[in-house]
């Protein structure tokens, strides 16, 4: 089954909706969708590694855009988005406590969560709840995203075939510790915050 996934999500990041697909993930992954745009990207650059800069671009400014909306919701629709975004991540009694630290050193957790498998959206969230300078919001989620999107197309593009053919053979693993990573970023919001 996890072979025709593979195969299937593959096949599907070599089509002309790929880029499409791949925004709208990355949009919509930064403010409530738990799954990051790895599972496209990551297929993507494999497919067409000549394209794997402006692959990245793409991921990267859809991105931030949707931290953007993320940021809204946390700002205008706290009580009615939020707080039930937040519950389901386990974290809306924690809120009254951070919003002083996250305030004075909110940045660093944006760019922490930007560059590593922790819930992006968490963070979006939270600094339009508690206002976070808007300015730097944007600037640290561009720097943390190209960080981010951009190495992983990087690697990928640099050792192209050998990347491929490592994760078919270890595909089962792979998958294994990407889940472990993505229910491990989750899990360790209940102790970050």
């Amino acid at each position: 089954m996890l072979r025709r996934l593979y195969d299937w999500t593959m096949s599907l990041a070599a089509t002309r909706h790929a880029r499409t697909g791949l925004a709208g993930v990355s949009f919509i992954e930064s403010s409530v969708f738990p799954i990051p745009p790895d599972v496209l990207l990551i297929p993507m650059v494999i497919a067409d590694r000549k394209s794997w800069w402006k692959t990245a671009l793409i991921c990267t400014i859809a991105s931030v855009a949707g931290a953007l909306l993320g940021y809204a919701i946390g700002m205008f629709l706290f009580e009615a988005v939020g707080k039930p975004i937040l519950n389901f991540y386990g974290k809306e009694d924690s809120f009254d406590q951070i919003s002083q630290w996250y305030n004075t050193y909110g940045g660093w957790g944006v760019l922490f969560a930007a560059i590593t498998p922790f819930p992006y959206k968490v963070l979006t969230i939270f600094s339009g709840a508690t206002g976070l300078n808007l300015v730097t919001f944007i600037v640290v989620s561009l720097i943390g995203r190209s960080l981010r999107f951009f190495l992983v197309a990087y690697l990928l593009y640099h050792f192209g075939q050998p990347i491929r053919t490592f994760i078919e053979k270890y595909l089962g693993i792979l998958f294994v510790i990407f889940m472990v990573l993505l229910i491990g970023g989750f899990y360790a919001i209940r102790f970050v915050f």
